[in-house]
């Protein structure tokens, strides 16, 4: 394959990722660096079970990977060391791969929202909402906890004791948790009409909506907070300051 001409290879590992940011994101900087013998390329795989064959046919390539959905956690099983924020979070988005043939994981989804996010953050926002439970929520969890902002995941099937449902957000709830994020994939192009079952109507000015999607830039679930004159925010910075972290990670 053309890949294996390449000295310098890096990749993302998804499903159904041809709409993917992380590689023209990559290609770009990679003309702009003038690294002409770099290339990154989308691992498009049906199953994670799929990954070992990756590995041994790109073995003396293959430098760096993202992982995004939905391989952020069943990744775990194919890497030889962990960094410790991503054992804690339990999720993993960028993998090393170090000189001496060892795949090491870390989770840099922490830096790119918690960079993004504090320059949003006002004195009344001190608890969170995270829509979803997925790898993403993690992160995002992981940060709030950080910067000590209290927080419930919202799921349609709450699995732990501190997981709230849909159908508890009440006005005098969402009146108290006034940053709301969006760590799950609806909205995402092309489903542009879908978004989180929540109680839009209780929305005021005081609330910060922040989604990790980034494509559309304004999903249906920004659109709404836009209507109530909400704060918004979508996750393409996030991205970014990720793709960087990675990008660091993979030279140090």
């Amino acid at each position: 394959m053309e890949e294996k001409l390449n000295n310098t290879l890096f990749g993302l590992l998804g499903k159904n990722i041809s709409y993917s940011f992380s590689k023209n994101y990559f290609s770009e900087k990679f003309i702009a660096l003038q690294l002409m013998r770099h290339k990154y390329v989308n691992f498009d795989i049906e199953k994670i079970q799929d990954f070992p064959e990756i590995l041994s046919e790109f073995k003396t390539t293959l430098k760096g990977c993202n992982v995004t959905i939905p391989y952020k956690e069943s990744v775990f099983n194919y890497l030889d060391e962990l960094d410790a924020i991503a054992r804690e979070i339990g999720a993993v988005n960028t993998i090393k791969f170090t000189n001496d043939g060892r795949l090491v994981g870390y989770n840099t989804d922490v830096v790119g929202f918690e960079k993004s996010l504090i320059p949003l953050l006002k004195a009344h926002h001190t608890k969170a909402l995270i829509l979803g439970t997925g790898g993403a929520s993690k992160a995002v969890a992981y940060v709030f906890k950080k910067l000590n902002i209290d927080y419930h995941k919202v799921s349609r099937n709450p699995k732990e004791s501190n997981d709230l449902s849909y159908t508890d957000l009440s006005d005098k709830l969402l009146n108290e948790y006034t940053i709301i994020v969006n760590s799950s994939p609806l909205g995402t192009y092309p489903d542009l009409n879908e978004k989180p079952m929540i109680p839009y109507q209780f929305l005021t000015q005081k609330h910060l909506l922040y989604d990790l999607i980034y494509n559309p830039v304004e999903t249906a679930f920004l659109l709404e907070g836009k209507k109530r004159g909400t704060q918004v925010k979508n996750g393409l910075e996030m991205l970014e300051l990720q793709a960087e972290e990675s990008w660091r990670l993979w030279n140090k």
